[in-house]
Parts: structure tokens; C-alpha cells; sequence
């Protein structure tokens, strides 16, 4: 397993910023649900306690759908979705984080496996 690594992001406005301690994606997940498909997400599940919201609690707001088990996060200001969280296949809480809004980090170069949220 690769070492663990603190990357920093945010939206596009830069109200929201967080960071996160994961090692080094070697792929990028894309949802087929409703709202991961039309938001274009390439994601990557951080461990309940890795994830660190740094500024802009109060510039989010919080989407749910369907079954209501996962917090669609997205800022106030410019709507971008930087993360959402929920639980896994587990029960255990788990953050999902957007990696399109990681700096530094070039989701589009790594491979992509498809989830098939849109079952669930």
C-alpha cells in the first residue's frame, strides 16, 4: 500500500476548503446515480476521520434523494459538490471526495471504475 499523503481542496469559489489523508489514488470512481452522472464526479472514499473540513461549514448545504443515506454537500455560493458523506457496504461512516476538486491531482488521468449507485 502506498504511504498516506494530506492533499487540500475545495470549490470552485474556495468558501469550502478541506483536506484529506489517503494515499495516492490509483483510479477514479464514477458513479452512475442520478446525481453523480450529471455532476461529472470522479471520486475516491476516505476512512471515517481522514477527512477535515478546514473553512466553510457555514457556506454549505446539504442535498438528499432516494433512500437518504448519503449527504450530498455542496457550497452556497458557487454549487459546487467537493464531497459528500455516508456510510459503506459496512455501516462504517465514509467521506467521498470529488477528485476533480483536489489540487494537484489529475483525476482525469487515472483509470476509471464504474459503481453502479443508480441500483441502490
Amino acid at each position: 500500500m502506498s504511504a498516506v499523503k494530506t492533499y487540500e481542496g475545495s470549490c470552485h469559489c474556495g468558501a469550502v476548503k478541506f483536506e484529506v489523508a489517503m494515499p495516492p489514488p490509483t483510479k477514479a470512481v464514477a458513479c452512475n446515480c442520478s446525481m453523480c452522472s450529471r455532476a461529472g464526479w470522479l471520486l475516491a472514499f476516505a476512512k471515517d476521520g481522514t477527512f477535515k473540513l478546514l473553512h466553510g461549514a457555514d457556506a454549505v448545504s446539504d442535498y438528499q434523494f432516494g433512500k437518504k443515506k448519503i449527504h450530498h454537500v455542496f457550497c452556497k455560493v458557487c454549487g459546487v459538490r467537493a464531497y459528500s458523506s455516508g456510510l459503506d457496504k459496512d455501516g462504517n461512516p465514509t467521506m467521498a471526495v470529488n477528485l476533480r476538486c483536489v489540487a494537484g491531482l489529475d483525476a482525469a488521468a487515472l483509470p476509471v471504475e464504474t459503481f453502479d449507485g443508480a441500483s441502490l
